[in-house]
Formats: structure tokens, sequence, C-alpha cells
């Protein structure tokens, strides 16, 4: 197992534990936060159109890929990843070789931890309160049945905004292992009926057999990433992981756990 974290107190910004920190791995669904921020600003302030926030939700809450996948096409897709390192300011993120894999965008935890705490203090005011809102109410099932409480969800006493994503484990779980708790399925339904997803669904999220990735990071072996804040947002933790190859979902989420809680006990 392969893993990179960072753990940084948010309100002094000082990094109390780190390991790996600049070790690239693929995305997979953390860059949604990435994504999301881009199309916020885009609005300069004003009120989210009902269209675009069936969109945003369901792909922030319960890392919905067709939302994203829209999202990313409408905006340009590497262009996304190139904007947001500009207004961030990160060392290791770069766009996906093949642009249409949004999933294959290279990231470290350093630089997820940086996205946290521009959310946390610099972005601007509305962006901030919708990216909080939504993280906040994180689902237990994802929209592809994956159960994503793993990490922080099920590791920390109280887990705040969380942002999780994984890769390599199969476009859904098996018959019989779907996550059974789905929290809100309107939010995905309104997803589904959009139009623009309906012109965008053949856009891959990472799960294709074969591409070139960016800055040479690993495709092949699972991939299980959790990320958030603990608590008042007080706290930020990022774990990203690789796991051998053919690992199971349930043995990677419990090892996922077990870091994350030793990173929250440890850092204090």
């Amino acid at each position: 197992m392969t893993t990179g974290y960072v753990v940084v107190d948010a309100d002094s910004g000082k990094t109390t534990m780190q390991q790996n920190e600049h070790k690239k791995f693929r995305s997979a669904s953390v860059v949604k936060l990435l994504i999301a921020i881009d199309y916020l600003k885009t609005l300069d302030g004003k009120e989210i159109p009902a269209e675009d926030r069936a969109l945003l939700e369901p792909m922030l809450r319960s890392s919905n890929d067709d939302a994203a996948s829209a999202l990313w096409v409408r905006g340009g897709q590497r262009p996304i990843v190139e904007r947001m390192v500009a207004e961030i300011g990160r060392d290791d993120t770069a766009p996906p070789a093949d642009e249409g894999m949004w999933g294959y965008t290279a990231i470290s935890a350093a630089d997820v931890a940086k996205i946290y705490q521009y959310i946390l203090d610099d972005a601007d005011p509305e962006v901030r309160e919708f990216m909080l809102t939504n993280l906040h109410v994180h689902t237990k099932c994802a929209d592809d049945k994956f159960d994503q409480s793993f990490g922080i969800p099920s590791a920390v006493a109280e887990p705040g905004a969380v942002k999780q994503g994984w890769s390599g484990f199969g476009g859904a779980p098996a018959q019989g292992e779907e996550c059974q708790d789905s929290s809100d399925p309107g939010l995905t339904a309104k997803v589904l009926a959009s139009p623009e997803v309906a012109q965008t669904q053949q856009i891959a999220s990472g799960e294709g057999p074969t591409t070139r990735a960016a800055d040479d990071i690993d495709l092949k072996r699972p991939a299980m990433h959790t990320t958030g804040t603990v608590g008042d947002d007080e706290k930020i933790i990022v774990l990203l992981t690789l796991e051998p190859e053919k690992t199971p979902w349930e043995i990677a989420a419990k090892r996922t756990t077990a870091i994350t809680k030793m990173l929250d006990r440890v850092s204090g």
C-alpha cells in the first residue's frame, strides 16, 4: 500500500503531520472539488441556476459522475485544472493527458490540503458557503452505489466537509454488495433528467482500460482517497492511497479508515 497524507490545523495553517505529501496520485473524484469551484467562480456572485444546482449538489454530496462529466465538458476540460492551478497556486496538480478522463488528473496530498484552505480562507463568500454546505452533507452511498463512508466519515467523531475518491474497483459494486442507504435519490434523478448529461455520458471518469496519464501517475493499482475537514472545519485531513492490484473494496476501505483514525488521533 502506498500513501500520501497531510494534516493541517485550519486556523493557523500549520501542517501537523505529513508523509509523501508531494507524491502524485490520480485524482479520481477528488477533482470534483476543482470542477465545482471553477464553475462557481464563473458566476461572479450571481445566483446558481436551478438546472446547474441539480448537477453540482449530487456531484459534491454523492460523487455523481454524470454531473461531473457534464460540467467538465462545459468548463473546457483541461483548462478547468489549469485555471485552478493558477488560482490556488498548487505545485503538483496537472490536467490528465487524455483530457476526457477527468479522474486521471494528477494531485498530491499537499495540493488537496491547499484546496480546502482556499475554500475556508480565500474563496469568495458565496463559493465558500456553497462548497462547505454541500460537502458537510456528504451521503453514505455514492450515486454509483459504492459505500463512500470509508476514511474520515467513519474514523473521526465529527466529520466535517468531505470529498472522497476511488478508482480501479470497477464501475459499480458486485451484485449484492451495493450500498443500501441512499440519502437523497431525488438528487440523482435530477441529474439523469438533464439534457446536458445525456449529451456527455460517454465522457469517462477514470475507469477506462488504458490511457496516458499526467506525469506517469499510477493507473493500475486501485486508488482510494479520503479528504476533508473535521468538526467545525478546524482540521484538514487528506489521505491518498494506492492498494495492491485486485484488493477488494472492503479491505481497502478498512485500511483507509484505520490510517485516517490514526492521523486524527496522533495529530491531536
